[in-house]
């Protein structure tokens, strides 16, 4: 009852109360976005959803487009300022995500939405993570880390795609208020990890 209907109305509900409440805060952002990092404001990428399905996720940009002398893009770290990290070790750079709620691509509690150009690395095994809709607050948070491995947060993914429920959603939402407060003091926005399907060819060529 809970997967299948309740969840839904929930993710339709919350989403559009918070939508609401959060308008304020959406122009606040958006305005020093524009300021600090210039236009467009909002960032867009290409993410696998329930059943593999593609669709496209939007988050408030958080690095500038400084570029060397030869025009190329500078590194990860020398384009992201202080309001960009600040963005994202409180993850409110994620706040757009709320409309991807509200149209059903994502879910408040659920896997995270990986790349698009990551799907072909997936183990088959992984792969179950997909049949759920992915979440705004993802289930490795019950780890109590800020950053964990790909082997690890799939672990957690799997387990919650295979037994969802109200109860795992309500635990997976409270460590998360604990994993915030950890982000924001051990400047959780700096890090940088390697998209998947880097991950998995640097393991191949590693053995």
């Amino acid at each position: 009852m809970y997967k299948h209907f309740f969840k839904r109305f929930l993710d339709i509900f919350l989403s559009a109360i918070a939508i609401l409440i959060l308008s304020p805060i959406y122009i606040i952002i958006a305005v020093c976005v524009r300021i600090w990092m210039g236009s467009p404001i909002l960032f867009s990428q290409d993410r696998i959803g329930k059943g593999e399905k593609i669709f496209k996720m939007y988050k408030f940009r958080s690095m500038t487009d400084a570029r060397d002398a030869n025009g190329n893009l500078l590194p990860e770290k020398d384009r992201l300022p202080k309001f960009g990290v600040m963005l994202r070790s409180s993850s409110m750079d994620e706040l757009p995500e709320l409309f991807a709620i509200l149209m059903g691509h994502m879910s408040f509690v659920g896997p995270r939405p990986l790349r698009a150009v990551d799907l072909p690395y997936f183990k088959e095994e992984e792969r179950a993570r997909h049949n759920v809709r992915g979440g705004l607050i993802p289930p490795d948070s019950l780890s109590f880390r800020t950053i964990t491995t790909y082997e690890e947060q799939f672990e957690y993914e799997v387990y919650y795609a295979n037994h969802m429920s109200l109860w795992l959603d309500i635990k997976v939402i409270f460590t998360t208020f604990v994993i915030l407060f950890k982000r924001v003091e051990d400047n959780y926005g700096t890090d940088d990890r390697p998209l998947l399907k880097d991950y998995r060819i640097n393991q191949l060529n590693n053995k």
